[in-house]
């Protein structure tokens, strides 16, 4: 199958280091199936300034090609599709209104940023209608996590038969073993670990001033960002709370493999991959309700979900401390069973198994 994903939350350059790359795992999740996929990143400029995302020339390079605009995508059709024939996922707004423009049939992948567009003023004034037109246009809708779409279905119900979830996966080969000694705490302290760039919806504030006074667990934070001056204020002389600016991902995960619990409670985040590396670790997991991982973390089932709040942070972190050895081995063991359906392969394969079920009349 030929694919074309329309999207500008792509990474140009393999090492770009701001850009996520979780579109990116479905692109070379879907080469390794087998399929013909090539990138279309539609970049308005003046949001690429914005937002500080790396720019480069309009051009082709390798499987992608970078269009720039100063307006929003005006003169597009099917001159830029070398297959018209071609399966063409759009992600993102800016993929969504280049895609609608083409003239094709598309399926929309929806991201936290196009609630944003649907619902916040100054978004949805300039590009709230345009956004909705082409939803309904879509053949299909892939919400990227269960809140966005309900988030999505309690806006406009009238997508609910055209609309699925299409999560990430991640590596299989980095599912560890269940750990043997959750739960063996008496000469220890609990090991907690929170993995983010410092943003102020990532709540890592709220993690270390919860954990700061609690002498049985002991924090480390990994992540960079402008604000860590000021998280490392918070954290001073607690010898129990450590910041790390860096670390290699392989790093990370290794730290993942030796900590007891995985802790972050965002808000409005789309997914969170990192949920779910914690969860192949072996870490007792802990997200936000209503948002990104909640769906898949299942509250008291495999892992946790809690209002992101000192005191809700303080209290599971308090009752996951006084849970005995053979909860804690439950609540691991549905976590392992959990992560086994979320690999990369079959995420990927699901997405256009997916399509094909929602669409059966794809490209006729």
């Amino acid at each position: 199958m030929k694919i074309i994903l329309v999207t500008d939350l792509y990474p140009v350059m393999n090492n770009e280091k701001t850009t996520p790359r979780t579109l990116y795992d479905f692109v070379q999740g879907w080469k390794a199936l087998g399929h013909e996929v090539s990138v279309i990143k539609p970049n308005f400029i003046l949001n690429s300034f914005i937002r500080k995302k790396p720019f480069y020339k309009q051009g082709q390079y390798n499987d992608v090609l970078n269009l720039n605009f100063w307006l929003p995508f005006l003169m597009v059709g099917k001159n830029f599709l070398d297959d018209t024939d071609s399966l063409v996922i759009a992600h993102m707004p800016s993929g969504i209104l280049f895609a609608d423009k083409l003239n094709v049939p598309f399926v929309a992948g929806i991201h936290q940023s196009d609630l944003d567009v649907l619902t916040k003023p100054i978004y949805k004034f300039y590009f709230g209608k345009r956004l909705l037109k082409a939803l309904r246009n879509s053949k299909a809708i892939a919400c990227r996590s269960y809140p966005l779409k309900n988030k999505l279905l309690n806006l406009y119900p009238e997508f609910s038969e055209k609309t699925f979830v299409a999560p990430s996966g991640i590596e299989e080969n980095i599912i560890t073993n269940i750990s043997e000694n959750l739960g063996d705490w008496q000469n220890r302290k609990i090991k907690v670990l929170t993995v983010a760039n410092y943003k102020k919806r990532k709540n890592i504030d709220k993690v270390i001033e919860a954990v700061k006074d609690m002498e049985s667990f002991d924090l480390t934070v990994i992540g960079n960002n402008v604000e860590k001056s000021i998280l490392s204020t918070s954290a001073d002389s607690n010898e129990n709370i450590h910041l790390i600016d860096y670390l290699p991902h392989e790093k990370i995960l290794e730290k993942m493999r030796n900590s007891d619990i995985f802790i972050l409670p965002s808000e409005n985040e789309t997914f969170g991959m990192v949920y779910l590396e914690a969860m192949a670790s072996g870490c007792i997991t802990i997200g936000t309700k209503g948002t990104g991982i909640d769906g898949i973390v299942k509250n008291n089932e495999n892992g946790f979900l809690i209002n992101p709040t000192v005191t809700d942070i303080k209290n599971i972190l308090n009752t996951i401390k006084n849970m005995d050895k053979n909860a804690l081995k439950l609540l691991q063991e549905n976590s392992f069973q959990t992560i086994q359906n979320y690999t990369k392969e079959k995420c990927c394969n699901e997405y256009l198994q997916q399509i094909l079920r929602f669409c059966k009349d794809f490209g006729k």
